[in-house]
Order: C-alpha cells, then structure tokens, then sequence
C-alpha cells in the first residue's frame, strides 16, 4: 500500500512486500528466470501483434474484392432490365460474345488494384512495426544483460586520513570517509524529510520512476533552453549508486529505469532510503550520510540537528562545489533552500524553518588543508603506507608546526613577490628541522596548486659553493683547523681551473677566513689534499644519498643532490649525529586504542668526532658575521649558515641554523634557466632572515616541541584554538574621529586630513570600493603610531589588521608582527588579493 497522497509520510521502515531482504544479494537464479518469462513474454505479444496485424491487412483486401464482385453484379442486373426493350437481331449475339470479356475484366481490375496497394500496405505496417520491433528489442537486451541490483557499489578509493599538527590541531584530511550503515533506528527523521523534499517530493507516491516529475523536467528545461533539471527519482539515483556507472548513456539510463522497477518491487521504500543515504557522495571524501555527519559535524547521523540536516540533504545535488569545508557560504544558502522545500512539503513549519536559519552551523573540522601544507602531505604518504599498511582509517600526528609553516610560506612568497620577476626567479623551496630531525616545515614550490613537484625533495640542483661545508669538515677530521693557512692563488687540475667568484687571489688565508669567503681555489686545492674519495665519505655519513661524481669540481658542488639531503648534513653537524635522522610522523592511531605506530627516540647513532664539529660551527658562524652571508644575520640570534651558488646563476642556496633549528633554501627555475645574478647571499639568506626573525619570539615563548608523549595526546579541534589577539589602537588627546573616504586601502581621509594606515600597503581599485562599502557611515577612532603611521579602530578592533587580515592590503615589510600575522593568514586562506 501506497501512502496517501494528502498526508506527508513519516520515514520509518515499513515491510517489505516481497523480494530480498534489505542489504542482501538478490537470487541470480530467480532473476534469470523473470528475465526468460520477460523475454519469452515480449516475443509472443510481438508475433500476436504482428499475426493480428497482418490478419487486418487481409481481411481488408477481401472486403474489396468483394465490394468490386457486388458492384459488377448490379451493373449485370442493369443490362438485363434493359435486353426486355426490343433490339437488333444481333444484339444477343454481341451480348454473349462480349460477357465473358466484361466478366474477366471486371475480376482482373480488382486483383490488379489489389496488387497496386499491396506495397503500399506493406510499408504502412513496416512504418509501424519496425520501431516498436526495435524498441522492444533494445529493451529486451536491456532487460537480458541487467546486472543484480548492488553488484556495482562504488568504490571508495584510499582509506580516509586525518593529519594532525605536532600539537594536536587537525589540519588535513585525505582519502574516503566510509561511517556506519544506517538502521531505522540511526535515521533521524530531519534528514529523510529534507531529503525527500529537495531531491524527490513524489517518492512515497511513484513506482521507481515518477512520469510526472519527467515531465516537469522536461518542460522546465525547454523553457529555460537547456538541461536545468533532472528527472531521476530518489529509486533510480539509488540503483545507480550501487549497480550501475555514472556514464550518461541511454543504455545506462535504460537499465536504470529497469532496475528502479526491479527495487520498487523487491524492497520498501525505507529501504530504499536508507540505501541511497549510505551510498551517496556528501563532498569532502565523505561517503553516506553517517560519514559526512561525523567528518563536518564530530557527530554520528542519528544526532543531527535540523539545520545540520538540512545542510547535508543539500550537498548531495553538488557536493564538491557545496562541501562547507571550502564553500561554507555556499553550503548554508543551499541549506536555506531545502529548509523551505521542507515547509512546502509539510515535513516542517515555516516557524521551524526560520528558527533553524537563526541557529548557526559549526563545523567541528578545519577548512580543507592549506594550499601550502599538501607539499608535506604528500611526502608523507609513502612513509605513512610503510609504517601503518594500507588498510583501515588511522589518524597521524605530524612533526608539522602550523605557526613555522605559516611563516616559511610567508617569507618565500615576499622575496618571490618583490624581486622574483626582476631577477628572473621563478621557483622556491624551504625545509625547517628541528635539531632532532623533525620536519617541522616544508615549502615545495611557489604555488601547489600550479605545480605538485616538491622541489625541496624531489628536485636534485647543483648546490655549488653549499658543498663546501662537507669539504671543510673531511678536512678538519683530517687533522686541518680553522687556523691552517692556505695560499688563494690560480690553481690547475687537469683540464679543471677554478676561478674566484670576484676574479681576485688574496694570497696567504686562514681555512676560517677561506670558508666565510667561499674562496674556490682553497677548495680545489683541499679536495686534492684529502681527495675526492674522503669526501664523498663524509657526505655518505652525513646523510646525502645522491649519486656524487669523483671528480675534482666536486668540492665546488658538481653534483646534483636535493635540498633535504643537504640540509639533513648541516643538522648533523648541528646535533652532533651522523647521519641525522629526519622525520615527518611522531605516531599513527587507528580503530583500536593501542597506536599503531609511535617514533622512538634514535638509538645506536654515531657522533660526530668533537673538535671538527666545533670548528665546522665556528666556519658557519663565520660567513653570517663576516662573510657572503651577512644578508642573514638576526639580532640577538646565534646564526650559522653557507651560501652557495651553482654555475651561470642557475642556482642559489643558503642553509643556515639556530641553536633550535636548521633552515635549508632554495631559489631558481624549474627549466634551468639562469637567473639575473642572483647569489646565495641575496634572496636565500634573505628568505632566511625573515624567516628566523619572526620565529624566534615563537621559540622564545617556549612551545613544546613534539614528543612520543605529546603524540599521544588527544586532539585538539581547530574551532577551539582561539585567534591571535589584535591589539587595539592608542587613543589619545591627538585622535581624530570620523566617518572616512577611501583614497586606497592603506591611507583615508577623516576631516580633511589624510590617514596612512600603520604599516599597511594599500592597494586601489575594486579592494578599495570594497572597503569604502564596509566603511559607509562607520565611525572609526584614529590616533598616531609608535612610528610613522596610524592606528585606527573600527568599533574597537584594529582597522589595519582588519582589512590586511581580509586580504585587502600588504604589509609592509617593517610592519608590526600583529599585521605580519594577519597576512600570513590572509595569504593560507587566499582571500582577498591573495585569491587565484
């Protein structure tokens, strides 16, 4: 039984008629048998229908003839009336003569008009049966090669991954969500209701296929003059779903209509229901409606709210344009629509509705993962199959630190902006280890979403003079020291010559004073003094993996390594290890409360000898203070580094460190083309510098750094990280108050007086209509800066932080750290002038 029409029905599992129970394989036998009587079935109606056919055709030919017989009898009958009158003596005569004549040819007309319209008779049953022969055929085989309803559920893909930071806060997902299968009992009734209202109001009322609402597709698309809606009823998305492919095909249109037929007939409604819930994609790697209620929500389907409800049922239409992840807008405006479907189908009351628009949605997730963090990601994605199988759902604590990340990809998108197009630099990269060897961030390339290559790992360049600090240190275990004297002078190799970068020889020079310098000609004249084979030694201890040829211009860096492996050698020296092991994964967890995984503390590592370490330190030193890396010295900071710079310009580094951490750079272009002069000592000491400028107050204010203990800490949800503060605006004697006028985003006019934000670079155009529209008839509080600038509030919070934050201005490069901040997050979120 049908429910009525007039009263809305409410979702509850009602029993099956007949068929298969809910969930189970359908009986292969039995429906090869429907399918034979089908067949079998299909054939007779054809042959009774081609036999009447053909019979009408027949009994119609009779007729006339015998029509024609009657009309030459009554003109028989007239000439005999007409022989009573008197004749000529010859008139019988003729008439005998001439009857049988008349009588055969009245009979042959008739059979010749007879096979006159015989093609003609034949066609019109050809016109007629041959399409309905050709359609009953089609769906014969349709119905012939049906697969069983559920033999093609979808398949997921890769298990689902949920990335943490090295404190807790999740900040990436990947792979499919699979949540519990729904029972009645899991089914909240919000969620059937909004279902049923946005994708098929007529579901409890139709057969599988709802020959109304075809037709109102079909007429709102030919008004709107192209395919605006869809005609599939909740029954054949379903079947779809689990059976079928997603390919738009009549076949598979065809088949699909069958199979809704087949589901109707085996299976109740709410079954139905529940199976399209489980199957259907919700956006965001989530798959059936518990998956996506615990990936958006942190809860299970069962504990949904109505708008949370109402949220999901709209996602299904779109799920990757609508997933609230990254369209949370979206996401409601389209939530708003089903809630109103809902009042119109009387699942709610517009009371209802306008009380769930009010209460707001909050998603217990982040956004999806920073662009920038993906290069991370996928580096771990090998280390993670090795380390937990491939199998089950795991979540992973990551040695990532969101706040170093964020500033890497924030010092490398600066230098890239102000001088990357001047000096022809097209790429960079970043790595940052702690001293122990975690990865804690890492930036692959100029932009993810235009290049996936992480050339921080991936990519093997020449480092040039970067090689030096491997020589240096084979030649302090060799029993040289910082104080050995060479001569720079021209030196000949074989064919090999090397020059000084500034082309002068400064004669007698310390091995400090040569390092800090990069003095070529007392490298090739080490590497002949220790050999090349003793060198490549030392980069094999340290780590460096890379094929390195034993040639004399190694020591200037002729081979091609990556960026990791050279800074993994400089963390060595750092702490002490050789090699130096890096690491990006403290521990995994599953299903099951024991983890799966949780990184020991390195044992059995060997240590660096202890005089060369310390002297090696003191030459890093050496080129921050006094040699080609002065671009990267930091105030108040212990700073050690090499620059290093590959033939014709191609390539430039600098790995640097801290006592805390070791920080690896490189700038080029991915064709291998040369750059406009650029040294290690410009744009990589410089991404450095404002790198380690602004973590040290990080590191400062003592943040843990990740442990095996703090790996099995819980995890912290993003919405309960509270934002940093924003200091508000000094307001004094001298403050000037006012609604302003926009100049640019930087600077304002209040009274006639013009306004220059505190460290903000304005930008003109639509940014500044958009700002002089937020602006309209506000107030806002301005008074002078600390420095050469402004601070003004907005009803209480910083102005300039405000519009930098929202993506409407730069800050400048002297800015303060609150606004420094605020691009950097403006930047992760591209929002604003940071959009693509």
């Amino acid at each position: 039984m049908r429910p009525d029409a007039s009263e809305p029905p409410e979702p509850g599992l009602r029993p099956r008629e007949t068929g298969s129970p809910p969930g189970g394989q359908p009986d292969t036998r039995a429906a090869g048998r429907e399918v034979l009587g089908a067949a079998s079935a299909l054939v007779r109606s054809l042959g009774v229908f081609a036999g009447r056919a053909g019979g009408d055709a027949v009994r119609s030919a009779r007729a006339r003839i015998a029509a024609a017989a009657a009309d030459r009898h009554r003109r028989r009958a007239a000439r005999a009336s007409e022989s009573a009158a008197p004749a000529s003596t010859d008139r019988p005569a003729r008439a005998h003569l001439e009857e049988p004549v008349s009588r055969g040819s009245g009979r042959g007309a008739g059979l010749r008009a007879l096979a006159a319209r015989r093609p003609v008779l034949a066609g019109f049953a050809a016109l007629i049966l041959l399409p309905v022969l050709l359609l009953s055929l089609y769906v014969a085989a349709a119905l012939v090669t049906l697969p069983p309803l559920g033999s093609g559920a979808a398949v997921t893909g890769q298990r689902a991954v949920t990335v943490e930071a090295d404190d807790g806060r999740v900040f990436a997902t990947r792979g499919s969500f699979r949540g519990n299968r729904l029972t009645q009992a899991d089914l909240p009734p919000n969620l059937a209701h909004a279902i049923v209202a946005i994708e098929d109001r007529r579901f409890y009322h139709h057969f599988g296929i709802d020959l109304r609402g075809l037709a109102r597709a079909a007429w709102r698309n030919v008004r709107g003059g192209g395919v605006r809606e869809g005609g599939s009823t909740i029954t054949q998305q379903y079947v779809r779903l689990v059976t079928l492919s997603q390919e738009k095909t009549l076949w598979r249109k065809t088949q699909e209509a069958l199979l809704a037929l087949r589901a109707e007939a085996t299976m109740s409604k709410d079954e139905i229901l529940l199976g399209y819930l489980d199957a259907a994609y919700f956006g965001a790697g989530a798959y059936g409606a518990d998956a996506a209620a615990r990936r958006y929500f942190g809860k299970p389907a069962k504990a949904l709210t109505l708008p949370e409800a109402a949220m999901l049922a709209g996602l299904v239409r779109a799920p990757s344009q609508l997933a609230p992840t990254h369209n949370l807008g979206g996401a409601k405006e389209r939530a708003d629509v089903v809630l109103q479907a809902m009042v119109e189908t009387g699942a709610i009351t517009q009371k209802d509705a306008d009380a769930a628009r009010r209460k707001s949605v909050t998603l217990k997730t982040p956004p999806e993962a920073p662009p920038g963090t993906n290069y991370f990601l996928d580096m771990i994605a090998p280390d993670l199959k090795r380390l937990a199988g491939s199998e089950g759902d795991v979540t992973v604590r990551s040695t990532l630190n969101l706040d170093l990340q964020s500033l890497a990809e924030a010092a490398v998108a600066r230098r890239l902006d102000k001088d990357g197009a001047r000096r022809k630099v097209g790429q960079a990269a970043m790595i940052v280890l702690s001293k122990e060897g975690a990865i804690l961030a890492m930036v692959g390339g100029k932009d993810y979403e235009d290049s996936q290559f992480n050339r921080a790992v991936q990519a093997k360049r020449q480092p040039g003079s970067l090689f030096k600090m491997l020589t240096y240190l084979t030649a302090y275990e060799k029993g040289m020291t910082t104080e050995t004297v060479m001569v720079d002078r021209p030196v000949r190799i074989g064919d090999w010559a090397p020059d000084n970068d500034d082309g002068r020889f400064r004669g007698p020079v310390t091995l400090r004073t040569a390092f800090a310098l990069s003095i070529n000609t007392v490298a090739a004249q080490i590497g002949q003094e220790v050999g090349i084979p003793a060198i490549i030694e030392t980069a094999r201890r340290l780590g460096i993996q890379s094929d390195l040829p034993a040639v004399p211009s190694l020591v200037l860096g002729s081979g091609a390594v990556s960026l990791l492996e050279m800074t993994r050698a400089f963390g060595s020296v750092l702490a002490g290890r050789e090699p130096l092991e890096t690491y990006a994964i403290n521990a995994i967890r599953g299903a099951d409360p024991k983890p799966v995984f949780v990184r020991a503390d390195p044992k059995g590592a060997a240590n660096l000898p202890m005089e060369p370490r310390t002297m090696m330190l003191d030459s890093l030193q050496a080129v921050v203070d006094s040699g080609t890396g002065r671009a990267a010295r930091v105030p108040g900071q212990i700073v050690g580094g090499k620059t290093g710079t590959s033939q014709d310009f191609r390539d430039a580094w600098f790995v640097g460190m801290t006592p805390d951490l070791v920080v690896g750079v490189w700038v080029g272009n991915d064709d291998d083309s040369p750059m406009n002069r650029m040294f290690g000592g410009e744009m990589p000491a410089g991404i450095f510098h404002d790198f380690v400028q602004r973590a040290s107050s990080l590191i400062a204010k003592g943040r843990t750094r990740p442990t095996a203990s703090a790996a099995r800490a819980e995890t912290v949800p993003a919405a309960e990280v509270p934002p940093p503060p924003v200091p508000p605006a000094p307001v004094g004697s001298d403050e000037t108050r006012g609604v302003p006028t926009v100049i640019d985003t930087g600077t304002l006019g209040i009274r006639g007086r013009t306004v220059r934000l505190l460290g903000v670079e304005g930008q003109g155009g639509h940014l500044a209509r958009q700002l002089a529209a937020y602006l309209r008839r506000r107030e806002v509080v301005c008074a002078p800066g600390p420095e050469d600038g402004t601070r003004c509030t907005l009803d209480g919070a910083d102005l300039a932080g405000l519009i930098v934050a929202a993506g409407g201005a730069r800050a400048r490069e002297d800015a303060p750290a609150d606004l420094l901040e605020a691009e950097d997050q403006a930047r992760a979120e591209r929002v604003g002038l940071w959009g693509r």
